[in-house]
């Protein structure tokens, strides 16, 4: 089973990578962007059938490793099976 994992900045937290990459585009002279926020994206791919244990699966691996749960929050997508 394939799935996406998102992991972004929670609201309010200050991003630094965000704010260059938004003057770097300024700096490019791409216009109208701003407000940029960085994130992280897993694509994954899990030894499970059951959609609900392998989002319980991938839960507890961001809450272990892949998000810093106290500035971060995660979103977890299961593909959608043919």
């Amino acid at each position: 089973m394939k799935a996406r994992v998102t992991v972004t900045l929670k609201p309010g937290v200050l991003d630094p990578q965000g704010k260059a990459i938004e003057g770097a585009l300024r700096s490019l002279s791409i216009e109208g962007v701003y407000a940029v926020r960085q994130g992280k994206v897993f694509d994954v791919e899990i030894d499970e059938e059951d959609r609900e244990r392998a989002r319980a699966t991938l839960g507890e691996a961001c809450e272990r490793l892949l998000a810093n749960t106290i500035v971060e929050n995660y979103a977890i997508e299961i593909a959608k099976t043919p």
